[in-house]
């Protein structure tokens, strides 16, 4: 495993306020419908996810997605691979997206694409954080959690080399050893 030097960029705290605001906000969106699903993009959005929807104030049903762009470094590899498709029907269906990071943008557009070619009802994004100064590609972000500088980041799920996710903050990557 590489040593970084991390800097705290986002503290604990501060994302738990912000996760709870965004299950407050999303409940309140959704009060009215039966049904809703929401998908967690895997893996660095897993543990986002899993606190976002336990703020959630209604039923829910869960899924998961695998997608990857990254090849172990700390930049977008432009390339996007379905790793995990999902196991729940989405047709008709409100779909709520919940991703980690959205840099570049093409990520959040190939799932976009992706679903909406299954006919869901509605389909609503969230993500913990955006790198607004990376974007390549405009995309559809609905709720966002932090928009941070264009700086490699990991903790809270997100990873360098499958290393990292599990700090409980954000933690800027401030050099490599």
């Amino acid at each position: 495993m590489e040593n970084f030097e991390i800097s705290p960029l986002i503290t604990e705290t501060e994302i738990q306020k912000k996760v709870a605001e965004l299950g407050a906000t999303l409940s309140d969106k959704f009060k009215n419908q039966d049904d809703v699903v929401f998908i967690c993009v895997l893996k660095g959005s897993l543990i986002f996810y899993s606190d976002l929807i336990r703020e959630i104030e209604l039923d829910v049903k869960c899924d998961f997605l695998g997608l990857s762009s990254y090849k172990n470094t700390g930049t977008s590899s432009g390339e996007v691979k379905l790793t995990l498709d999902l196991s729940t029907n989405v047709e008709g269906k409100e779909v709520v997206v919940v991703e980690d990071i959205v840099d570049t943008g093409l990520t959040m557009n190939y799932l976009l694409r992706m679903l909406e070619a299954r006919r869901p009802k509605n389909i609503t994004t969230v993500t913990l954080l955006r790198k607004p100064d990376a974007i390549k590609e405009e995309c559809q972000i609905d709720h966002v959690g932090f928009d941070i500088p264009n700086d490699f980041v990991v903790g809270y799920g997100l990873d360098y080399g499958e290393q990292y996710r599990n700090l409980p903050f954000i933690g800027q990557v401030a050099s490599l050893n």
